[in-house]
């Protein structure tokens, strides 16, 4: 078992209105940093969601760095929800502390759901081109602002990870959508959108996304 050293700190935004709850997890010696977003506020999402929880355990015996933070509006973050729009600057704060940090270190962003989305959306905003992971993003999805196109994203590593049994996205939508914007497709068969009892599976696909050459 890796030895964690785990500390709580806070994120301002670049205007400096929204101060974030975050926390790092660390391995002794990291060879590599992931800044993970939560999934949806309004529907009990947190950074210490279950399969949040066991990504950051997982990633951090892969030898990573792990950073987590709450959006606006959850846990100790001050602010209040802004439906993705707000949030994409979240991600950005998130993504320059863990660069001020780690300056020497390569970095990736997941997300599950509106993680992923937001994370994605934020990454078409300012032209990013980190490593992405998606994991089970909700492609064509009422509940969520629309994912970007191809033409909106500069080109960067991404991998999408899907259940078949997703309750928000389906596989034919996923794998189309995955196929517009050049990222690779990883469905886990049996498993829907909370990926229960696979949590091992899924920190090991997000640990080879995030590792892809930026």
């Amino acid at each position: 078992m890796t030895h964690v050293e785990r500390t709580v700190f806070t994120v301002a935004t670049a205007d400096g209105d929204i101060e974030l709850e975050a926390r790092w997890d660390l391995c002794p010696e990291p060879e590599r940093v992931a800044v993970l977003c939560h999934p949806h506020p309004q529907q009990r999402g947190t950074m210490n969601a279950p399969l949040m929880q066991s990504l950051t355990d997982s990633l951090v015996e892969h030898q990573f760095a792990v950073m987590r933070f709450n959006f606006r509006g959850v846990g100790h973050s001050s602010g209040t929800h802004d439906f993705g729009q707000g949030e994409m600057d979240d991600v950005a704060a998130a993504v320059a502390t863990a660069h001020g940090t780690y300056s020497e270190l390569p970095i990736g962003v997941a997300g599950w759901s509106f993680g992923a989305a937001t994370s994605l959306r934020w990454q078409a905003r300012d032209g990013n081109r980190l490593p992405w992971v998606g994991v089970a993003p909700p492609v064509n999805s009422s509940r969520s602002l629309p994912l970007p196109s191809r033409k909106e994203l500069a080109a960067a590593p991404r991998t999408i990870i899907l259940g078949d049994r997703d309750q928000f996205a389906t596989v034919e939508d996923s794998r189309a959508y995955a196929d517009a914007i050049g990222a690779d497709l990883q469905v886990l068969k049996g498993s829907d959108h909370f990926f229960y009892f696979r949590e091992e599976k899924i920190a090991a696909l997000v640990a080879d996304g995030l590792s892809e050459p930026a």
